[in-house]
């Protein structure tokens, strides 16, 4: 390696080191704005996060650093291969935000404090009036942003799709999610047929949130989280943060009466987390730990959630301590009533309650609303009425009100092109659970409880290279396939029509 380019090195690490430590800052603001910030000074909060964000941006974005990115970029092949990943990501930021001044940083980071604010009254009051406006300035933001970019792709949403899984466009999407579709609706009207009645009287019990409260601390402790580095808390919608290398925190909303919706929310969410506190050190080392896709992100959350959560194995392990903790609000519920139960497939209003089987139809209706708003083809006023026009047509159920409908998510308050990686997730750990399933006794080791074992394949296998590499080349070196809805589809079929006696 050249002096300067060793000369170069050491100024790009001492900036990433300043920058690592506004970072971690503005981690325990955004955590603390969304979990417990008293209502009446969020906007001051918000405030202060848009300036230290400005001021993280300033760095990021200094001449100095530009200048160091793009002369490591030009001798990029002086640099051990983990650096190279490092200024390959940087030179990619780089060419997105070199045109992107600080004032027009700080105009973003206002209006997405805004927009967050904006999402949570209208979401309280109901009324998706009260959030039309921020809304319109998410698409605005999104063209500005992409248009002056250096790199930019030529439609709108390609470029908001590749910011949360690089290289993951329209052309792929339109494919897989037209099969995941198909599928889908398919194995519903199977199920719709059934005759097999599961359970559901106890679903609805009220619960204290005491004992939820316990029983969450158990199942993260048991599915591998280490309470040393993290802590459960709660929010309005469910969140995990990563806030520096020993610190990733898990957010759920408890609700007396839906101890399910708690239990499959506390395990997702796990599951990121164990995600992060499983990562190499020396992707902390080299600042590179942050460059894990969202749909690699939702892969492992959504496989604690749903491959081992609501497995007959993972059911059959938990189910003295649910037993025992619930006793009196659920003691007449039996283990094989429990496992139904948790697997009942009825079409709902609501993605974060939606069974394992309807969700997907979920995350197609806003990939379609997604693309439609971001070509324009629908009016921003008109978005709750083509939301609950897709509501009708595909899940067969109608919102009565914009609480239970366009607003229940909270993720359009920062943008778009995040909700296809929770499909994207469901495909990915269906093709890596054959893997799993060859090189170890996997329902073995959830029934005996044994998710040390689990998390060494993961780290080994999953996580290892997550930072990496490219969505696809992360899911051809894991599997040695290409993406496709298959192995999640015929994971459903096999696992449904057991449940539901179908032919």
């Amino acid at each position: 390696m050249e002096d300067i380019t060793k000369k170069n090195l050491a100024e790009l690490y001492k900036n990433l080191k300043k920058m690592e430590l506004y970072r971690h800052a503005l981690g325990l603001l955004n955590f603390d704005f969304e979990t417990c910030v008293p209502r009446d000074s969020k906007e001051d909060e918000a405030n202060v996060i848009s300036f230290f964000s400005n001021e993280y941006f300033k760095i990021a974005t200094s001449k100095k650093m530009k200048a160091t990115t793009v002369a490591l970029y030009e001798h990029i092949d002086e640099l051990d291969e983990i650096d190279k990943v490092l200024v390959k990501h940087l030179y990619r930021e780089y060419l997105k935000t070199k045109n992107v001044s600080p004032k027009t940083q700080m105009r973003w980071s206002q209006l997405y404090n805004k927009s967050y604010i904006d999402w949570y009254n209208a979401k309280t009051n109901s009324d998706f009036s009260l959030f039309s406006e921020s809304l319109s300035n998410m698409i605005e933001i999104a063209k500005e942003d992409v248009g002056l970019r250096e790199n930019a792709l030529p439609d709108l949403y390609d470029n908001l799709l590749d910011d949360c899984e690089t290289g993951v466009l329209t052309a792929d999407l339109d494919v897989f999610f037209a099969e995941l579709k198909d599928g889908l609706i398919e194995l519903i009207g199977k199920i719709k047929n059934s005759k097999h009645v599961i359970r559901e009287d106890f679903i609805s019990r009220k619960v204290p949130i005491y004992k939820q409260e316990q029983f969450s601390n158990y199942l993260l402790k048991l599915n591998g989280y280490d309470f040393n580095k993290g802590y459960l808390t709660t929010t309005e919608h469910p969140f995990t943060s990563e806030i520096a290398k020993n610190d990733a925190r898990v957010t759920t909303h408890y609700h007396e009466d839906m101890v399910l919706l708690n239990i499959y929310s506390v395990i997702h969410e796990g599951g990121h987390a164990i995600f992060m506190q499983n990562q190499r050190d020396e992707d902390h080392e080299h600042f590179i730990n942050d460059s894990i896709t969202n749909g690699m992100h939702e892969s492992v959350s959504r496989f604690y959630e749903n491959i081992i959560g609501r497995s007959e194995e993972y059911i059959h392990l938990i189910y003295p301590k649910f037993h025992e903790l619930f006793a009196e609000e659920l003691g007449d519920v039996t283990e094989r009533e429990l496992y139904e139960a948790v697997n009942i497939v009825r079409p709902s209003l609501i993605r974060t309650e939606a069974d394992e089987v309807t969700y997907g139809l979920h995350i197609v209706i806003r990939y379609e609303m997604e693309k439609m708003i971001c070509s324009g083809k629908v009016k921003i006023d008109d978005v709750p009425k083509m939301w609950n026009k897709l509501y009708t047509d595909y899940l067969g159920v109608t919102p009565e009100s914009d609480k239970d409908g366009v607003l229940q998510d909270v993720h359009w308050s920062s943008g778009f092109g995040y909700f296809p990686s929770y499909a994207l997730g469901n495909a990915y750990n269906a093709m890596y659970l054959k893997e799993i399933s060859k090189d170890m006794d996997f329902k073995g080791a959830i029934s005996s409880g044994d998710f040390a074992s689990i998390t060494a394949w993961m780290k080994e296998h999953v996580f290892a290279h997550a930072n990496v590499l490219t969505p696809k080349e992360w899911l051809s070196e894991l599997t040695g396939k290409t993406l496709s809805a298959k192995d999640f589809l015929e994971y459903l079929n096999k696992k449904y029509s057991a449940i539901y006696e179908l032919d």
